[in-house]
């Protein structure tokens, strides 16, 4: 069952939106909110990861000492940008990776500890084959 074949319901609506709030949300206490029992919530969550509509558990953390960066990234023409992208999302710093419209093909949100791991990382991206050039910002604050 492929992702675009997934059928959602409310139901399933608000428990991805319980996750996306803290994907650590006890499967009893949106089982009480939804008015369904642990055992559903259970199928349901298990069926939505099944089908690729849940990708992934994960965490959003701030450490002081961390750097982020935001990296756009052009194609050269004629080249595959998802194979461009296999290749990008390897790179040791992406943290995520988007494949976008307009000026860019891909934006990665990249994370290090100190300026010189960024520029490392920045000169990787730019030796990856097909890509042509990047335009780099450093993340100063970020909001929840």
């Amino acid at each position: 069952m492929s992702q675009r074949e997934v059928l959602l319901d409310e139901v399933d609506i608000k428990i991805l939106s319980r996750l996306r709030e803290n994907a650590r949300t006890p499967y009893t206490e949106m089982a009480k909110e939804l008015r369904l029992s642990e055992s559903a919530i259970r199928k349901r969550i298990n069926r939505l990861a099944k089908a690729g509509v849940i990708r992934r558990f994960t965490i959003d953390y701030s450490i002081n000492n961390e750097i982020r960066a935001i990296i756009l990234v052009k194609t050269q023409p004629q080249t595959s940008v998802p194979e461009v992208s296999k290749n990008l999302i390897r790179v040791t710093c992406t943290d995520r990776l988007y494949e976008i419209t307009g000026e860019y093909d891909i934006v990665i949100v990249g994370v290090t500890t100190d300026i010189p791991s960024l520029n490392k990382c920045i000169d990787e991206i730019r030796n990856t084959k097909g890509v042509s050039s990047t335009n780099s910002m450093v993340v100063l604050r970020s909001w929840p």
